[in-house]
């Protein structure tokens, strides 16, 4: 067997991780396309646009997840959310706070950093606060207090905690079959659910859904197969090149925010090096950056005042904190997880979206009682 070249292998998952958050980013910035949008959009004003929008990648997320894992491009067993805990109530406990947060923000980790290419300097705030707080949560002070606490409620299961590895017991079919009959089921239920209705079918829907359900696809190649090899030529391990997690990754917006930060305040490291995460935040902000210059809709952007700043700061805290005590955001969890199925996904996304809308009941009642 030949030797692969690991620096050309390397940098080849980096630049094509780089170009497809590019990809991303720019979608994000033409299309509006933004989770807390969605749920504000249903609840204050019962247009369920965008929340189509976000169905729609889910659908496409779940049933492109499925194409590779039936084809054998990526094995779902060693990805990111293939562990066996049923991290319920971390799930439910950091889904609630990233909700409320990314109200509080303006956005969630996505839109954050699509603002900051977008010239949004109150975002900029944002993501440095948010990646602050996700390091301590996964490493600092509270990481101790998600270890001790909600972390110790979960539910150990013999196989990956996910919906397939249920079914497959329940009905008797191999965890693969599962995988691939699930996915495309479910699928394809919410892209039908999602295009039902010519009101829905324009070009930038279809973009946003379509084109940001497919970004997480062939991000999932990248990682779990451009990336994988069974056995690494020094150390003769299995090894997914550039993955923080040392798993097949996608997209999530705010561990890889943290990572973003340690780099950088220890770029002279030399165990410090660039990874997927890293690389997918540069390309998102890239790709929102070039797509304002194009459409002329760079602004600068700051805060209006003190209050703006606290509720802004709060809300990146929660964010972060709630992001990786839930193990991803609306797009870790709420996208890129759910396309695998997993029940921690499921939580989070219901979560998340609980939160979301606390947070816009929390906001309209200060505005009653300021009137």
């Amino acid at each position: 067997m030949q030797t692969p070249d690991l620096s050309a292998l390397t940098s080849l998952v980096l630049g094509s991780a780089f170009l497809l958050a590019l990809v991303f980013g720019a979608i994000l910035q033409r299309t509006h396309f933004c989770t807390m949008g969605a749920v504000s959009d249903v609840v204050n004003m019962g247009d369920w646009t965008r929340m189509r929008q976000w169905i729609l990648a889910i659908g496409v997320a779940m049933i492109g997840f499925a194409a590779l894992a039936y084809a054998g491009l990526v094995d779902p067993a060693k990805t990111i959310h293939s562990g066996n805990r049923f991290l319920w109530l971390s799930a439910t406990v950091g889904g609630l706070m990233f909700g409320v947060g990314m109200v509080l923000a303006s956005g969630c980790g996505s839109k954050t950093l699509v603002r900051v290419g977008s010239g949004n300097l109150k975002s900029l705030v944002v993501m440095f606060v948010m990646g602050w707080a996700g390091f301590a949560t996964m490493k600092g002070i509270t990481a101790v207090l998600r270890v001790q606490t909600v972390d110790r409620a979960a539910i150990e299961l013999a196989g990956p905690a996910n919906l397939p590895h249920v079914a497959a017991s329940v009905l008797g079919l191999s965890p693969a079959s599962a995988t691939v009959l699930l996915g495309l089921l479910l699928g394809l239920v919410l892209v039908v659910w999602a295009l039902r209705g010519a009101d829905f079918l324009r070009a930038e829907n279809l973009l946003a859904g379509v084109g940001v359900g497919a970004v997480v696809v062939a991000m999932w190649w990248v990682s779990g197969h451009l990336g994988h090899l069974a056995e690494h030529p020094e150390t003769l391990e299995e090894v997914f090149l550039t993955t923080n997690s040392g798993r097949a990754e996608a997209l999530s917006f705010v561990a890889p925010v943290s990572y973003m930060l340690d780099w950088f305040m220890f770029f002279s490291d030399k165990s410090k090096v660039l990874t997927l995460g890293i690389v997918t935040v540069f390309g998102v902000i890239a790709g929102s950056l070039l797509m304002a210059l194009w459409t002329r809709s760079f602004r600068w952007e700051g805060f209006a005042g003190t209050e703006d700043l606290a509720n802004h700061l709060v809300g990146a805290l929660l964010m972060g904190v709630g992001g990786v005590t839930a193990m991803g955001c609306t797009i870790g969890q709420g996208l890129t997880g759910l396309s695998t199925l997993g029940l921690n996904s499921f939580v989070a996304f219901a979560a998340i979206v609980g939160g979301a809308v606390l947070g816009l009941k929390y906001q309209l009642w200060r505005l009653e009682r300021m009137a």
